[in-house]
């Protein structure tokens, strides 16, 4: 298999192409440029190179549309990595090699170059964009990152294969870092140099009002998905055999909370699980947990309560909870209960829903410490 390939996407950046392309020719890698519709005289330099292989359209499709075709070209010729870097000269070539030991440290990662926020001539604007999608990606990832945006990047080819996006602007480089990550693709920085020219130097087609619009439209997108499937299911992953000993020694048997408290969290966890908050019940729980001063850990666990076997006996026992409470009948059967004959009954669920949440927790509260009085007990005892 070919190893790495240079991606260089270009719209309009005449002044600077040519010394890009020069620079990184040096380093002795294959070049795919990218023309994404150049109406300056882009081509004809481009053509003066013969080293490189071109993909040019005449209409500009967006970064994001030229950063897929070079990506695509470099995966179907073989290639195993393709670094990418923005054709504007804020980005040096002599950085390819960072790029090129990191990667043979951590094979397959996606790494992406981190850029100093703090150094001169960086816009401020740049600044608060980079903090704000730092944030979205790591609530939509789990993963913390000092730079999510810069685009001189290494794409690890054959993971990200099969991949389908839906993004062809700027927001694309933020897609498909989330959607790698989705995929237990290792993301991560590597540090790189970054020169910003004088303000009345700078070329830029980023688009603020409608650009940011997009890239706001696609982080609530992300968001829905990570909390609706991406979170649930990486939860119901790390049940394993080890992973549930481990939590129990962490946060139960060798934990410093004593068994009120954990008690407490369990109660808390499963009250969350129960109430009518479908879909957001675990980040409402970590949240409200956070608060309160619970086990965050704990409180999420319980409120897994609410996994679909159980999904039919939390419904009818919130139902009929409902009708015993308000003293209306119970017309439908355990077997006929869903959130559509539910929703027939809507009062009458919501306020049995709260009052069977109380008494489950309660419940299982008081379960979990009698269970902790006589286990940990038992467990120091022989200790």
């Amino acid at each position: 298999m070919k190893q790495t390939v240079v991606v260089i996407p270009t719209y309009n950046n005449a002044a600077t192409v040519g010394n890009v392309i020069t620079e990184v020719l040096g380093y002795d890698l294959p070049v795919i440029v990218v023309n994404d519709g150049s109406t300056d005289a882009t081509t004809e330099i481009l053509n003066r190179f013969t080293r490189i292989q071109i993909i040019s359209y005449p209409k500009n499709k967006g970064k994001g549309h030229a950063l897929n075709q070079g990506l695509q070209a470099a995966e179907s010729a073989g290639y195993r990595y393709a670094i990418t870097l923005d054709s504007d000269g804020q980005h040096f070539a002599h950085d390819i090699p960072v790029f090129l030991k990191a990667i043979e440290e951590h094979p397959d990662s996606l790494l992406i170059g981190a850029r100093n926020l703090a150094s001169d001539n960086m816009p401020g604007k740049n600044t608060f964009a980079n903090k704000f999608s730092n944030f979205w990606f790591r609530l939509e990832t789990g993963i913390k990152l000092a730079d999510t945006q810069s685009g001189y990047r290494l794409y690890p080819l054959q993971k990200l294969k099969g991949i389908r996006l839906f993004t062809r602007k700027y927001e694309f480089e933020l897609e498909i870092i989330v959607r790698a990550a989705w995929r237990d693709v290792r993301v991560a920085n590597v540090p790189i140099e970054v020169y910003y020219p004088p303000q009345e130097k700078r070329v830029s087609h980023f688009r603020p009002f409608h650009d940011f619009t997009r890239i706001s439209i696609l982080n609530s997108v992300l968001v829905i998905i990570a909390l609706l499937w991406y979170w649930p299911s990486r939860c119901f992953r790390s049940i394993t055999k080890e992973n549930v000993k481990r939590f129990i020694r962490e946060n139960i048997t060798h934990s410093p909370e004593s068994n009120l408290q954990i008690s407490l969290a369990v109660t808390f966890g499963i009250f969350m699980g129960i109430v009518p908050l479908w879909g957001y019940q675990m980040i409402a729980a970590a949240i409200l947990a956070h608060f309160l001063r619970l086990n965050k850990v704990i409180a999420v666990v319980a409120s897994n309560i609410s996994i679909p076997p159980m999904i039919p006996i939390l419904l009818f026992g919130s139902y009929a909870t409902g009708g015993w409470v308000l003293g209306k009948p119970i017309t439908l059967s355990f077997h006929d209960i869903s959130f559509e004959t539910i929703g027939q009954s809507l009062s009458q669920y919501l306020v049995g829903s709260i009052i069977f949440a109380v008494i489950c927790g309660i419940t299982g509260g008081l379960i979990c410490y009698m269970l902790l009085a006589c286990f940990r007990k038992s467990k120091r005892a022989i200790s």
